[in-house]
């Protein structure tokens, strides 16, 4: 500001020197044109009375004079001239001041040289025989006269120039000292210039309202602490480049880490798990998973968060799962040993009921008592097959051969063993979409394929539709089964996955549902790296897709 201020005031000071001296200039140059033309008028007068008393002679016996004297007759003829040969001059009546000097008695009039460096003033005065006396004279135009006054001129201007920047200088300062001395923690303190009160009242205002901003963000802040720091959950902030952002203390405690620090996410867990959720839910996918830590295992739940369409970071909850982990090995355990334990003797049912069947036994009883044994045999036989099968795909340990299987070839054999069952209820199975071929073990896949569908026709409305679509991309393969059946209310719709668990129990009881089949298919998915979602809406229909990864090389 000092330095604006300061250029400023010397601009100004210089060209109001140079306005100045020019309006000056001019004036004393008009003024001394005036006072010229006054002298030769007078000069005039005298000379015309000498003239007309004493003729031509009297200009013989006049002294060298700075003046030019010309004597013009009436008819512009050249009679006298004090510089040239009168009889060789050309005739003057066209010239300015003698036509003035014949109109109206006198005249005069003013021509400046070809160099524009002298300027000449001539006065005329007609006399009593027509005849017109003209004098003149020379001076100095104001470019002449800049050029003689040159050098004085120039130091006059510099000395301006330096008188200009010290008091510029000296101004400058005692303008801005006030300002640069103001307080802006206590602007009503102040002892300043009356123009600058609308700014420090202003600037009172807005200190009051960024204290309170500043308040208010300092409480939510400090709740947004306590919260996370009262959860149980471990709580993750990152940005684009994994640095840590926030997190809160159950999360360091969880994952076994000290402390946080600004450094990257990836420090704190540096299993191939937690590397992988990190990089796929920066890439704008929503991703979880499972890591060990310890004895410990943890669930990991990654959102990311965009900013006008890219991704600016992510969000990590981390919850302990380790209680629910062991319960549901507990389970897989019970399963396999039951399963185990349960087939000879309820192989055994089977056959006796078949014997009955036969006739061996009193004809009266046999039918309908064997066919109730036969039949709940056969379903504690589908029973265990499936536990034993839920019990292979947890362990991993069923040597089974991959091989490259085409989903929408399979979705279409599915339809057809369900055709009959469809048809019972008047239910249209359909298969669209094109050819999706992915690794695999086929008869997993086949089981997998068969239980949505075929949950989808048992928990179907009457007249009701099923639609199997199979679709290819770039990145995934996808096997999408929709329904037009009862639904599933949202609250269960978490536990559908979970063995045994059952939405209606009467109703699977009577459909003849062990329970297993959604086991079967999520069991299934993790075997082959896939990712099951459901949506479901109660009385209008569930749609469940099982989505393949592209795999690396494919």
């Amino acid at each position: 500001m000092s330095k604006k201020i300061f250029r400023s005031t010397c601009i100004a000071a210089f060209f109001v020197f140079l306005v100045s001296l020019s309006l000056i200039m001019g004036m004393l140059y008009q003024y001394f044109g005036q006072q010229i033309l006054r002298e030769l008028e007078s000069e005039a007068q005298y000379l015309s009375h000498a003239l007309q008393n004493e003729g031509l002679d009297y200009f013989e016996g006049l002294p060298n004079m700075e003046k030019r004297i010309t004597l013009v007759a009436a008819d512009g003829t050249v009679l006298y001239d004090t510089d040239a040969d009168a009889a060789s001059m050309e005739n003057h009546l066209d010239r300015e001041e003698i036509q003035e000097a014949i109109r109206s008695g006198s005249g005069s009039s003013s021509r400046d040289s070809q160099t524009l460096m002298q300027a000449t003033t001539y006065y005329t005065l007609r006399l009593s025989d027509g005849s017109i006396l003209r004098i003149s004279t020379t001076q100095h135009t104001i470019p002449a006269l800049l050029l003689e006054i040159f050098w004085p001129v120039l130091l006059i201007v510099i000395f301006a120039l330096i008188l200009s920047a010290v008091l510029a200088s000296r101004v400058s300062r005692a303008i801005t000292t006030p300002i640069n001395a103001i307080d802006l923690e206590h602007p009503e303190d102040n002892l300043t210039y009356d123009e600058l009160s609308p700014l420090l009242s202003k600037i009172v205002h807005q200190n009051r309202t960024i204290a309170e901003q500043l308040a208010e963000a300092h409480k939510r802040q400090e709740e947004f602490r306590l919260l996370t720091d009262n959860m149980r959950e471990g709580f993750l902030v990152i940005d684009r480049d994994t640095n840590l952002l926030s997190c809160n203390a159950a999360a360091l405690t969880l994952l076994g880490a000290e402390h946080a620090g600004n450094t990257s996410v990836l420090t704190l867990n540096r299993s191939a798990e937690f590397r992988d959720i990190v990089s796929h839910v920066l890439k704008g996918k929503h991703r979880e998973g499972m890591i060990q830590q310890a004895d410990r295992c943890l669930q990991l739940i990654a959102n990311p968060v965009f900013d006008n369409g890219s991704t600016a970071g992510a969000i990590i909850v981390i919850l302990d799962i380790t209680e629910k982990a062991h319960r549901e090995q507990l389970r897989r355990e019970f399963s396999a040993n039951v399963s185990h334990e349960l087939k000879t003797p309820l192989t055994s049912i089977s056959g006796f009921a078949e014997l009955m069947m036969s006739g061996t036994v009193k004809p009266a009883d046999i039918p309908d008592f064997s066919q109730s044994i036969y039949q709940e045999a056969q379903r504690l036989i589908t029973l265990v097959g499936d536990i034993i099968r839920l019990s292979e795909l947890d362990e991993r340990d069923g040597h089974y051969e991959s091989e490259n299987v085409d989903l929408y070839t399979l979705a279409q054999e599915t339809a057809t063993q369900l055709k009959d069952a469809a048809a019972r209820r008047n239910i249209t199975i359909s298969v669209t979409g094109a050819p999706a071929i992915v690794p695999g073990v086929r008869h997993i896949l086949g089981e997998m394929l068969f239980n949505l569908a075929d949950n989808a026709v048992k928990y179907n409305k009457d007249h009701g539709r099923v639609d199997i679509l199979v679709s290819q991309s770039s990145e995934d393969s996808r096997v999408i089964v929709r329904d037009t059946g009862i639904g599933i209310p949202k609250a269960e719709q978490t536990r559908v996955f979970e063995r045994f668990y059952r939405v209606d129990k009467s109703h699977s009881k009577e459909i003849g549902g062990t329970g297993l089949g959604l086991s079967i298919v999520k069991h299934g998915a993790v075997y082959h790296n896939a990712e099951v979602t459901l949506e479901s809406t109660p009385g209008e229909g569930t749609t469940v897709t099982l989505i393949f990864p592209k795999q690396a090389g494919a």
